[in-house]
């Protein structure tokens, strides 16, 4: 994907995320994220737009301090028209902190504002239990972006002793990954190895899943389930 076709995804997911907000109500809780209702949730991705707004705007090479204003519904739509801006009238190769690989910070902070976008709508379509599925061909990205990107930085806890594998399947398109935890960390590979546990099904439902936010029912899983469990419990993303 090139970052027109990001800004076009992040247009989109932030219109459903609001729209779903509105649906829900600023005082409903958000089953995806538990101890969260619609309004911290606004408060947080909206947070995250202006900050990335201001990371592309600044050119600076170190990151910037981010605020998180509490937000309303109008205030998340007014956050997301900004970091649109930001993203469509920057230059190519714009000069500013990023913090995974990307062939350019534009690229990053265009692919990673759209993911972000497209995971928290889900959280807030959770809360009226009217949860949209992904497109495949997104959701293979943002898999690859999780897996090489997210977690093939060093430390954190998701690893495993003795060491656990997963092998994970699209049935809607050719893609196919391999996760390994092992003691001192954990490694990915493109295609699907012989490992612990094999799940299959739709790529959005996939990314579903190894972002924590539904289970695998419906999905095949053949193996130890205790690996998805290990899974569920140290593969997280916290915000420093």
């Amino acid at each position: 994907m090139d970052v027109a076709e990001y800004v076009k995804r992040l247009r989109a997911e932030g219109e459903r995320l609001a729209e779903a907000a509105g649906w829900a109500g600023l005082e409903a809780p958000v089953p995806t994220c538990p101890g969260w209702c619609i309004a911290d949730l606004l408060t947080h991705v909206g947070g995250v737009h202006r900050w990335a707004a201001a990371q592309v705007r600044s050119g600076q090479p170190e990151p910037l301090a981010a605020a998180f204003p509490e937000q309303t519904l109008d205030g998340y739509r007014e956050s997301l028209r900004d970091l649109l801006d930001a993203l469509t009238a920057a230059a190519p190769d714009v000069t500013c902190w990023a913090f995974l690989p990307a062939p350019s910070p534009l690229a990053f902070w265009a692919r990673r504002q759209a993911h972000e976008a497209a995971v928290h709508r889900v959280d807030a379509e959770s809360a009226s239990d009217s949860v949209t599925g992904v497109p495949a061909g997104f959701a293979v990205d943002g898999i690859d972006e999780l897996l090489f990107g997210f977690f093939s930085r060093p430390g954190g806890r998701l690893v495993a002793d003795p060491p656990r594998s997963m092998a994970l399947r699209a049935t809607d398109t050719d893609a196919a990954w391999t996760v390994h935890l092992e003691p001192a960390g954990r490694r990915f590979i493109r295609g699907a190895e012989p490992a612990d546990l094999t799940v299959t099904g739709p790529a959005g439902d996939l990314y579903l899943l190894l972002w924590n936010r539904r289970d695998a029912t419906g999905l095949a899983v053949d193996g130890d389930p205790g690996v998805l469990d290990l899974w569920r419990s140290r593969a997280t993303i916290t915000w420093r």
